[in-house]
């Protein structure tokens, strides 16, 4: 699939600027992911700002990691303002389905604005279906990988958006077709924010490509890095490092070499 390659070749020349509404874990490990890749990142959350920063900004990431009624009002005004702009958008719904004011945050913002790519675990996509109890914090404490494949189509249809569900085989599905994606390294569950920062480099690639690729090459790119990553460095400390490098370092001949992806039938 070149238009994978296609795809990070747009993100290096055009460095689309990607705000990021997120939460304090992650915000210097995705700023630095972003900047690696090639894209520019800007972490702003302030009421006052959102609407002239929206307006130079290429897209929109919102992720729920460390909430608040302050950060979730400005959550709810940056997903209308970007929607009433069409900038893509981005949601991360971190740790839907372990409480109450997640779930609900999520399912607000999904109804609020234009959501372009819901990215998240089994847990937290099952959870905005109305199943409970598989979320367990930020990990997915469950993960069925034909009931991933569902997920992701069913939850398409159900939010009118593109659905990423990442695990060991991640699935993305915009309610018609669906991908499968068998890049990436069980090393990345070993250190904190990771799933953060490929929803971060989603948001990069939604900038330059329609949504149903730019999902799957965010997760195809992610995933190579991990596995090069994990070719030099076996512990998580010097790993995280490489991921970083290898998100600076990957191009279209490496893709094209380790890229495994298919579509799959619903």
């Amino acid at each position: 699939m070149e238009w994978i390659a296609k795809a990070l070749e747009k993100v290096r020349k055009r460095k689309p600027l990607v705000q990021n509404i997120t939460n304090f874990v992650v915000m210097n490990t995705t700023a630095n992911a972003l900047l690696a890749l090639g894209a520019s990142p800007v972490m702003a959350h302030a009421k006052d700002e959102l609407e002239d920063m929206l307006r130079i900004a290429d897209s929109l990431v919102v992720n729920i990691g460390t909430l608040d009624e302050h950060w979730i009002s400005s959550m709810e005004k940056a997903v209308k303002v970007a929607s009433e702009m069409k900038k893509p958008i981005i949601l991360d719904p971190v740790g839907a389905g372990a409480t109450k004011l997640r779930t609900e945050t999520a399912l607000k913002l999904l109804e609020i604005g234009s959501i372009t790519i819901l990215r998240g675990n089994f847990g937290e996509i099952a959870s905005l279906l109305g199943e409970h109890g598989k979320t367990r914090g930020v990990d997915s404490a469950a993960y069925e990988k034909d009931k991933a494949k569902e997920l992701a189509f069913i939850a398409a249809k159900e939010f009118n958006t593109v659905v990423a569900v990442t695990g060991p085989v991640d699935y993305v599905s915009d309610g018609r077709e669906v991908y499968a994606i068998y890049n990436g390294h069980e090393m990345l569950r070993r250190v904190t924010g990771t799933g953060c920062m490929v929803t971060a480099i989603t948001g990069a690639f939604a900038a330059v490509e329609e949504p149903l690729r730019a999902a799957v090459s965010a997760l195809v790119v992610f995933g190579i890095a991990a596995e090069k990553a994990y070719e030099e460095a076996k512990y998580p400390g010097s790993f995280h490092v490489k991921l970083y490098d290898w998100l600076y370092r990957i191009d279209g001949e490496l893709i094209n070499e380790r890229a495994k992806v298919r579509k799959v039938e619903p």
